[in-house]
């Protein structure tokens, strides 16, 4: 089949590797239908990480696809059934995952091969969605099945932990990434009356408005700030979504929140750090980390399926896997804010 490996900074290569097989009686095989490059493959494409400092290692962890194999002891779904999975694995059983927290379940894995023909999935039970009765959806609903895989559910999540309810007068979207306008479309999912977005691209802004954004913001850093707390009253927003991963959009984030507000951040982090005396005196409340997909996702599975939603939206291209190295370029250019990858194009 054909695989995704990095070698080195902006060095992808899509070769020939073994078609994957059930290892124990909890996984599945997927034929991958669709998979794409996460915003988050981009830190080790561009040397920030570098997970291949021992060798080339595969990627992806957002997909949807057809179950193929089975393990002896996965009983809630069957061969043919057509599924979506989050990006980490979860038993759906453990303490963890029973608090609403799938992504952090003790016996969790996180997936990193997606970007492939076929895909093992451990502890497929508590992993994998079926979509609808089983069957293959229509086409068209490809694009929104394979953001809720992470991207829509990250999104969502930063939203979501950043205490959006129909109860919030502002919610604030710092990043203008396939990420954050997921957190745009989420806030407005969610009940807020008035979405504000972070984004200095238009391309980026004009999506941001599709999914509900009410004004945009151009500005960043400290003007970022005053320009949010001028729009609210001098106070800042009640809910802020961090969705970069930066120190300048985490003090960004905080410094936009009002006393008493949320952050929820949901960016992977890098070189982040807050100052303790700065937190205890803002007064906000700061939750997040790897969105605990499963824990909504055949929620999201039904409303894409009834066409409620379009989280698809976020993808602007896709391409054949064989020209998975054009994608992360496309992407790392910013010519692209997400590509989809079709193993059998």
């Amino acid at each position: 089949m054909l695989q995704t490996f990095m070698y080195a900074p902006g060095d992808v290569r899509v070769e020939e590797a073994p078609v994957p097989h059930v290892n124990k009686p909890t996984d599945a095989v997927i034929r991958v239908v669709r998979a794409c490059v996460c915003g988050s493959d981009l830190w080790p494409f561009r040397g920030i990480e570098k997970p291949y400092e021992n060798g080339p290692v595969t990627m992806g962890h957002e997909y949807i696809g057809e179950i193929v194999e089975l393990g002896t002891s996965v009983t809630g779904l069957k061969k043919g059934d057509f599924v979506v999975g989050s990006f980490a694995t979860s038993d759906g059983t453990c303490p963890i995952c029973q608090a609403g927290y799938p992504s952090d379940c003790v016996h969790r894995d996180f997936v990193g091969a997606a970007q492939a023909q076929y895909l093992r999935v451990s502890n497929a039970e508590g992993t994998l969605v079926r979509v609808g009765d089983g069957s293959t959806p229509d086409e068209d609903l490809f694009p929104s099945l394979l953001a809720a895989s992470d991207v829509f559910g990250t999104g969502y999540y930063g939203a979501w932990a950043a205490d959006v309810t129909p109860h919030t007068d502002t919610a604030v979207v710092v990043g203008d990434g396939a990420v954050g306008l997921e957190a745009v479309l989420s806030a407005k999912m969610l009940g807020a009356k008035h979405v504000i977005a972070m984004s200095r691209h238009e391309d980026r802004a004009a999506i941001a408005r599709e999914f509900g954004a009410d004004q945009i913001v151009a500005e960043r850093g400290e003007e970022g700030i005053a320009r949010i707390k001028q729009l609210t009253d001098g106070l800042g927003a009640q809910s802020v979504v961090e969705a970069v991963g930066t120190q300048q959009s985490m003090t960004q984030a905080i410094g936009s929140t009002r006393r008493g507000g949320s952050v929820g951040f949901v960016g992977v982090s890098h070189d982040q750090s807050i100052d303790g005396e700065m937190l205890f005196f803002s007064a906000v409340h700061v939750h997040g980390g790897p969105a605990p997909v499963r824990r909504w996702l055949p929620e999201f599975v039904d409303k894409i399926m009834h066409r409620e939603i379009n989280p698809g939206r976020v993808f602007t291209e896709e391409l054949p896997l064989e020209k998975a190295a054009q994608a992360y370029r496309d992407m790392d250019e910013r010519r692209e804010i997400k590509v989809m990858l079709n193993p059998w194009a």
